[in-house]
């Protein structure tokens, strides 16, 4: 008998050691993307650093990223006065450049050298001193540290003035590190896709079969995708639901809050210095405010089903409230203490202090919608009349009261936006103020939203650097994160917990889950599509990323749905991507956002460059940042480490 078991003892040992061999073997199967996402961040940054740096010889050797020089040569007889307006600043009047003097003598022209800005097409203005002398503009999109020289000369001897704009030296081409790499990260991309589809052969499989146990082999080649099932995810903290939830979770609603996280880690760290990769300055789009939304939204799906498990595991709706309550103040008070911009100054340093915050905005969405969600959430969703006259619209019709709420909120929303006086600036006014608007508002940045949050938070207390100021020159302070476009970020959240909702009550039918968050995607599209006019400026509420207009919300609302949709049927339907990378960020979402803010600064996040105008080493920087972070959460995945609140 001792014999007998010392045997087993060794056939275990040598069984543990083929499985472990086995599972070594087929690790590229299952996390080689992220492997493979350090290794082709690493060549790229190689690659992106080592571009040729080509800048021009003489005047434009101290050219700072996104500029140009202009060299305006004048042959008139009098001085010019020339300005400069952004095209995509609306409604602004024109900003001086300089005065160019007349020509020295005839056949001998003067000529004065500037710097304009290359990130967006600008219109140039040249007026003549003299009363009877017409003006010329030009309207023209400069390339990074290029040389151009504008000729201003009279037309055949006439009073006409002809302005004529000349390449001297051709830029750089700045978006080639973008390009560069793209094609680096779709190779990944391929190589995964490739190496999965390869690993799910028969022929590989029956290789694998040869050297080991099948049954182990089969399941973990299968191991990464899983089976989708019909149950959904029953996460218990809608900010980081618990990984260790016996129910299966759904990996799309994990893979979309991560591809938010990582595009956000990505812009937060600068985004190449691209204007694309920034916040829109005022009214439109940029990719830098899609994601904030985004999370927003998945959180609100998740608040949906962590509410529904608890309650469906016979946890009291007072208790839960707690326990939200607990969790809003944490997020909160991180989001104050630890990643506040003025947190160097010392704890105690709160003369400065800014209130507001992504973290803040958050725990104060969670707060109302789980809330609200506590107070309408049923317990069973499988005793519901079929033969009701609201039983096909259930998952909206059931929830009435909440969006009641909504509605209330959203309406004083629009009565402070639309009806509240604030001194000085016109009611309803939206707009930037400091150049817009013909400069006629110069003091009214946010309107009614900034003047509630000087009101309430005081005018240091809030962000003191918005992105207004980059086009249209506003010098007051106005906060993204403010207190009335929180009431915009409840409705974000609330339209995610409308997606939860549906996968509720269809958890087993695809078809219908998709069909329905294509219908909301349509719905929210029409009321953007009203209110903007399917206009940039002209409509009723332009789509606006500071002010958390409504037209934004309904906006990104439209996009979540129909970006969840894509991952969804891809990930939990086909089965046929697994959401790596982003599925290990965004299991592990507060840590990576909360850790991304606190050690932006440091190695390697951060190092210092040879060149700080080059958008290839901007960008290799933070490429290889964020891809850190991945790493960094895919190996607290594999430990099993996850921080949640």
């Amino acid at each position: 008998m001792k014999g007998d078991r010392i045997r087993d003892t060794q056939r275990d040992t040598r069984q543990r050691g083929h499985e472990e061999r086995l599972n070594m073997a087929l690790v590229p199967d299952k996390h080689y993307g992220v492997w493979l996402l350090a290794g082709i961040a690493l060549l790229a940054a190689i690659c992106v650093a080592e571009l040729p740096s080509r800048h021009p010889r003489h005047k434009t050797t101290a050219l700072k990223m996104d500029e140009a020089s202009l060299t305006v040569i004048n042959e008139l007889d009098s001085e010019m006065f020339v300005s400069w307006l952004s095209d995509h600043c609306y409604q602004c009047v024109y900003q001086p450049l300089g005065m160019v003097p007349a020509q020295l003598a005839p056949g001998v022209p003067s000529s004065v050298d500037f710097t304009v800005g290359t990130q967006h097409g600008i219109s140039l203005l040249v007026n003549g001193t003299a009363v009877s002398q017409e003006t010329c503009t030009v309207q023209f999109h400069f390339g990074e540290h290029g040389n151009y020289s504008l000729w201003v000369k009279n037309l055949n001897d006439s009073s006409v003035v002809n302005c004529s704009l000349v390449t001297d030296t051709k830029p750089v081409n700045s978006y080639l590190p973008i390009l560069i790499a793209f094609v680096l990260f779709s190779g990944l991309a391929l190589l995964s896709a490739v190496g999965s589809t390869i690993m799910r052969l028969d022929t590989v499989k029956n290789l694998m079969f040869r050297f080991g146990n099948s049954m182990e082999t089969e399941r973990l080649i299968n191991s990464e995708l899983g089976s989708p099932g019909g149950r959904v995810e029953t996460a218990t903290d809608s900010i980081l639901p618990n990984p260790a939830s016996p129910v299966r979770r759904l990996r799309s609603l994990d893979t979309f809050r991560g591809i938010s996280l990582v595009i956000m880690v990505f812009v937060n760290y600068g985004g190449g210095r691209y204007w694309f990769f920034k916040h829109e300055s005022w009214n439109g789009l940029t990719v830098a405010d899609l994601v904030f939304p985004w999370f927003v939204f998945i959180m609100g799906t998740s608040t949906s089903l962590s509410v529904s498990s608890a309650l469906h595991s016979g946890q009291s709706r007072y208790s839960l409230f707690i326990k939200v309550l607990w969790r809003s103040a944490q997020l909160f008070l991180i989001g104050v203490i630890l990643i506040n911009p003025n947190y160097c100054q010392g704890p105690l340093a709160w003369d400065t202090l800014r209130i507001p915050g992504v973290l803040q905005r958050l725990a104060f969405s969670y707060l109302v919608v789980a809330s609200l969600d506590l107070c309408v959430a049923r317990i069973r969703l499988d005793n519901l009349p079929e033969d009701a006259w609201w039983y096909s619209a259930r998952e909206f019709l059931l929830y009435w009261p909440a969006w009641l709420c909504v509605v209330v909120l959203e309406t004083v929303w629009l009565c402070l936006t639309f009806l509240l006086p604030v001194p000085g600036c016109p009611d309803g006014y939206l707009g930037p103020g400091g150049i817009g608007d013909m400069g006629l508002y110069p003091n009214c940045t946010g309107g009614a939203a900034a003047f509630v949050d000087r009101w309430l938070l005081g005018e240091k207390h809030v962000y003191q650097t918005p992105s207004s100021r980059v086009i249209y020159m506003s010098h007051m302070p106005f906060d993204p994160e403010g207190v009335l476009g929180s009431i915009n970020s409840v409705l974000m959240a609330f339209l995610g917990l409308q997606a939860g909702k549906i996968l509720l009550h269809y958890r087993n039918e695809h078809s219908s889950i998709m069909a329905r968050f294509l219908l909301w995607g349509l719905v929210l599209g029409v009321i953007s599509a009203t209110l903007t006019k399917c206009s940039l400026n002209e409509g009723f509420i332009p789509v606006n990323k500071n002010l958390w207009s409504l037209s934004y919300v309904t906006t990104l609302g439209c996009f979540a749905f129909v970006v969840l949709v894509l991952v969804y049927y891809t990930v939990d339907v086909r089965r046929c991507w697994s959401g790596a990378p982003f599925f290990y960020p965004g299991m592990n979402s507060i840590l990576v956002y909360v850790g991304h803010e606190i050690l932006e600064d440091y190695f390697p996040f951060r190092w210092r460059m040879a060149d700080s105008r080059s958008h290839a080493e901007h960008l290799t920087q933070n490429l290889l940042a964020t891809s850190c972070w991945v790493l960094i959460s895919f190996v607290l995945y594999r430990k099993k480490i996850f921080w949640k609140i």
